[in-house]
């Protein structure tokens, strides 16, 4: 798996790409939240746009770096998440706790 990050006004995408499994992206996530948080930006949207398929481990990365993230006072929100991945969500119970957005612009202006 790989991460892009980019920045639009005071939120920071990042572009995930590849598959998000055990020992396949899982520790990559948390490496780059943990950066993130430890240079002050706080408001993360992660782009599932091109993450095909996401396993349990890859689904509770996402969690925990939402819960990091909320734990330094910040905002983590999910944009372009795949049929598979919102059925994995809804399975889940997960769609409650996130904000998902199909459009990136409408992700990053719910962070004003």
């Amino acid at each position: 798996m790989q991460i892009d990050e980019r920045v639009t006004g005071d939120v920071t995408i990042l572009d995930l790409k590849g598959k998000m499994t055990l020992g396949e992206g899982d520790e990559l996530l948390k490496d780059k939240v943990h950066s993130l948080l430890n240079q002050g930006h706080k408001k993360i949207l992660i782009n599932l746009a091109d993450v095909p398929y996401i396993d349990s481990a890859g689904l509770g990365e996402i969690v925990r770096a939402y819960t990091t993230v909320s734990r330094q006072g910040g905002k983590m929100k999910l944009v372009n998440v795949t049929k598979r991945i919102e059925d994995l969500l809804s399975i889940t119970k997960l769609l409650t706790v996130f904000d998902t957005f199909d459009a990136e612009q409408d992700a990053v202006s719910s962070f004003a």
